[in-house]
């Protein structure tokens, strides 16, 4: 039985990137589920929004396109296409980000998890293969604080993930509607404070092996300010 798929890109400055982001999507998924695509552009300073509308009439498949009037920041837009997906009456909601560092042959994986398998989020991790990390061009500061993190953060929460930190990750809408999304941060440790609610509501969560990529991309994720607020966020959790 066909479910209801919504991809969710979030898009910011992403106008050199999002035409290969939409084309690399396999389009055997479209035959065989219900799949629609939902572009957010924050508030982009370049062209993206141009880009976006051009490129909805040259693909066959669905494509949404909200427009943020100002910037949401990376959990903001988060909040409001899992609101979007609850809304509309979709099943699944995968995010794939729109500057390509996450590759999209992997959604055919995601779409099998969330069918077949009774989890109720379905994650990618990069760090299943360290000497991959490293080969895939994750910076070298990035790679051992993404270590640290996740070892402190599975301590602390008594948990065991390879990594809290990939951006490809998908959920089920029922169990995203159990979540008190607004509670949640704008910024982008809303990716730690998410998988801190899934925890205590004791939903599952499921990692699935994808390859690291870094090629010119601008990370808008400050290291230091970032991995502060996660620190923070998990150890206020760990006290519950």
């Amino acid at each position: 039985m066909k479910e209801k798929f919504l991809i969710f890109i979030p898009a910011y400055n992403v106008e050199d990137k999002i035409f290969n982001v939409l084309n690399q999507i396999p389009k055997k998924i479209f035959r065989k589920e219900k799949v629609d695509i939902l572009i957010i552009n924050d508030n982009s300073k370049d062209n993206t929004k141009k880009i976006i509308i051009k490129l909805k009439k040259k693909f066959k498949f669905k494509i949404k396109i909200l427009n943020n009037k100002k910037n949401l920041g990376y959990g903001g837009v988060q909040k409001k296409a899992y609101k979007y997906a609850i809304k509309q009456n979709y099943e699944n909601v995968i995010m794939l980000h729109g500057d390509g560092q996450y590759t999209p042959k992997k959604i055919p994986k995601f779409i099998q998890e969330l069918k077949t398998e009774n989890f109720d989020a379905v994650f990618g991790t990069r760090m299943w293969s360290l000497s991959s990390a490293i080969k895939g061009g994750m910076p070298i500061y990035k790679f051992f604080g993404n270590i640290f993190l996740t070892k402190i953060q599975n301590l602390i929460l008594g948990i065991k993930m390879s990594e809290f930190h990939s951006g490809y990750r998908s959920y089920k809408v029922k169990s995203l509607k159990k979540i008190n999304l607004n509670k949640l941060s704008n910024r982008f440790h809303f990716d730690t404070e998410i998988i801190i609610q899934f925890i205590i509501k004791k939903f599952t969560i499921k990692e699935i092996p994808i390859p690291t990529i870094y090629r010119d991309e601008v990370s808008h994720l400050k290291s230091i300010p970032y991995g502060i607020n996660v620190l923070l966020s998990t150890i206020k959790a760990g006290y519950r």
